[in-house]
């Protein structure tokens, strides 16, 4: 047996970076996933690489910022799989932005996508682990919710992310009884698409690079490496852990 065999994970901002990594790895470990995007085109094209046949893997477009998109994906999870044990909560956005230049149109952005979206995509899961006897949710938080970077001026983001980690603590004590695990991970600097969104191919491999002296451990991070934090505080290795923000950061957290 495999780590994560008859297992049924939803796993949210799953067709790049983080999430797209995350869903590969759970479906070679046995599992079987119900992976979100907001673009149709880029979460079809994922989950066609992940498993070609179809069979362990199937696709929702949709906005997880929409309450109604969290009943959507446990239905189809139910429909397809039989139910939901694991909820891989990775759905983000990022772009560094002054605090006297944001929008309230900015702010409602990133509370709806990062917190609202993690809420509610929770909350739907949960029902459905209660079911299940149980389960394990890990959200994907950030180094960004405990400390401000100067280069990367974040106000929104972080107090978006910092409402993510205070759930998590909360939920951990609520869901408990429930044998429903909730953790998060809080990576710093990782190389995924997102920095595309505002940073053009060459700027990418220009600014990236200048932040590998920010990390002790002397580089930025890649998909992998916050990955298998991921999937440790997802499976059963981690059955004693809950209500944990555990830094993936190179060492970032340790040193400031």
């Amino acid at each position: 047996m495999t780590k994560f065999d008859n297992k049924v994970a939803i796993i949210t901002g799953g067709g790049t970076g983080i999430g797209l990594r995350a869903a590969q790895r759970f479906v070679e470990q046995g599992g079987s996933a119900v992976i979100l995007g907001r673009r149709e085109d880029v979460i079809t094209d994922a989950g066609k690489s992940i498993d070609p046949t179809g069979e362990r893997i199937t696709t929702l477009s949709a906005d997880v910022g929409h309450p109604e998109t969290g009943e959507r994906a446990v239905e189809l999870a139910r429909t397809r799989f039989g139910g939901v044990d694991i909820l891989l909560n990775n759905a983000g956005i990022f772009k560094p932005t002054p605090f006297l230049d944001h929008t309230e149109k900015d702010f409602d952005r990133y509370i709806t996508t990062i917190l609202k979206g993690k809420f509610f995509m929770a909350q739907a899961a949960a029902r459905e682990m209660i079911n299940r006897g149980g389960g394990a949710i890990v959200q994907t938080g950030s180094m960004w919710a405990e400390r401000a970077v100067t280069a990367t001026p974040s106000s929104a983001y972080s107090a978006a992310n910092a409402g993510v980690h205070a759930m998590v603590r909360n939920l951990a004590v609520e869901l408990a009884p429930s044998n429903i695990r909730i953790n998060a991970v809080a990576p710093a600097v990782v190389e995924t698409p997102v920095f595309g969104t505002f940073l053009t191919p060459e700027e990418v491999k220009t600014v990236l690079p200048t932040f590998n002296e920010f990390h002790p451990l002397g580089r930025i991070g890649q998909p992998d490496d916050v990955v298998g934090a991921i999937l440790f505080l997802a499976s059963d290795e981690a059955s004693w852990i809950t209500g944990t923000v555990l830094p993936v950061d190179g060492g970032v957290m340790a040193s400031r």
